[in-house]
């Protein structure tokens, strides 16, 4: 149980009524006036009592039933006056044998139901339940003293049937009153517990929404990032390849149409790509992110090679080398290699300057697999990059800048790796993303 249900449980008032149960609660006092009314007659002509003036009928009927209307809302003082109403009524002949009883049960169980004190509904119940047994008890002595009152009940003896009739009595009141204070407190407890469900379910609810919205929002972002990485390597290659072809176009024509069969190329793949990514942005429907992130999750360590490939094609010499003992690896963690790779030549291309050369390797440890790319690039900003190696500006500058440098720490950091980035010393510019592998299933 959360803090604030807890808290709930524990602090819980019961509220006000709402219109509809006052309206309730109204037609319910009428209802039982109009039957009290009714069995006081009926009581009156079958003698039962001797005769009472008619206003105090009238009156006691009022007093008894009218004022369980506002049990809900003050049921301590309703619970009070219909007790002392009850007692009059008995005292002064002026009441029935039913639907009084059914009063006084209402608006006890009122309190323990409704009641928005619990010390004073407690209190207010004992004082109720003490006052009518001490009354009842003083009216058993008064008529075992009084041969005249049930006369046909003999006195004589230890357990005589006037005692008799006296225990079951008792224990009828017992059961009377005992069954309103459990049933109101049984109806307060339930409502409690129904405000805390509610509390609880609307927490889960907004959990659920929360999670729902975050795992989407999260998938978005993941999205981007291989937009960015699919836009960003295909235009590189399709750049270099276009400056190549234009150089070339007079002195080698079939030289530069291979380049620009690269670019056709590169272009239908960006394009392909773009297509599917772009329709799942576009698109509120859960399934197709899903389809999305399985469709991306077909990259991986073995297309290395191939991404190897399009950047010799592009003009930069790529060595690709595997140490270790290749095993397999969860595909979370080759997407991320790959795409790591992608966005490292990517910014080779763009910033190495000419001649730029790379090398990609790709090292499996016991618990471990490290992905390395250097380069021996010397652009204007890799020379700066290399001069501040080691400090925090070197994380600023050459290929770290904007939404690449993003892309890499949040794909690492999202399988629990560690990624350097920085300058070299001796000139060009390394990416070293390093992805633990124990306790991992294999993809």
């Amino acid at each position: 149980m959360s803090n604030s249900v807890a808290s709930v449980a524990q602090n819980w008032r019961r509220p006000r009524p709402t219109p509809r149960e006052a309206r309730t609660d109204l037609w319910v006092a009428l209802a039982l006036a109009a039957a009290t009314a009714l069995s006081a007659s009926l009581t009156r002509s079958a003698g039962t009592f001797n005769e009472s003036p008619l206003w105090q009928v009238i009156l006691w009927v009022v007093l008894i039933t009218l004022p369980l209307a506002v049990r809900r809302r003050w049921p301590e003082a309703v619970a009070v006056v219909v007790s002392v109403v009850f007692a009059a009524g008995a005292l002064l002949e002026a009441s029935d044998a039913l639907f009084s009883n059914i009063c006084l049960y209402l608006a006890i169980y009122s309190v323990g139901a409704c009641s928005r004190h619990r010390v004073a509904a407690i209190w207010v119940r004992v004082g109720i339940v003490a006052a009518m047994f001490t009354w009842l008890f003083a009216q058993l002595i008064v008529q075992a003293n009084q041969a005249t009152m049930l006369p046909e009940l003999s006195r004589d003896g230890f357990f005589s049937p006037y005692a008799a009739f006296g225990l079951l009595q008792v224990l009828i009141n017992l059961l009377y009153f005992g069954a309103a204070w459990y049933f109101g407190n049984s109806a307060w407890t339930s409502a409690r517990k129904g405000a805390a469900l509610a509390e609880s379910t609307a927490e889960l609810v907004a959990e659920r929404e929360h999670s729902a919205a975050q795992a989407i929002t999260l998938e978005r972002v993941r999205i981007a990032r291989e937009l960015h990485d699919v836009v960003a390597h295909h235009v590189s290659v399709m750049g270099v390849q276009a400056g190549a072809a234009r150089r070339i176009l007079n002195r080698d024509p079939g030289q530069a149409a291979n380049a620009l069969t690269v670019i056709e190329q590169s272009a239908r793949n960006a394009v392909e790509e773009l297509h599917t990514m772009l329709g799942t942005l576009r698109s509120d429907n859960p399934n197709s992110i899903e389809l999305t992130s399985q469709s991306s999750s077909t990259r991986g360590i073995a297309q290395l090679d191939e991404l190897a490939a399009e950047s010799r094609s592009a003009g930069i010499p790529v060595r690709l080398s595997v140490v270790g003992l290749e095993r397999a690896i969860p595909a979370t963690i080759g997407l991320s290699i790959y795409r790591i790779a992608q966005e490292a030549l990517t910014n080779t291309r763009k910033h190495g300057g000419p001649g730029t050369s790379a090398e990609l390797r790709l090292r499996y440890e016991t618990d471990a697999v490290e992905l390395e790319i250097t380069d021996d690039g010397v652009g204007p900003r890799r020379q700066f990059a290399a001069a501040m190696s080691g400090s925090a500006a070197a994380h600023d500058t050459g290929h770290t800048t904007g939404l690449g440098q993003r892309g890499m720490r949040e794909r690492v950091a999202a399988v629990g790796g560690e990624l350097h980035l920085g300058g070299r010393p001796r000139g060009g510019y390394l990416v070293r993303a390093r992805f633990p592998l124990m306790n991992r299933q294999s993809a």
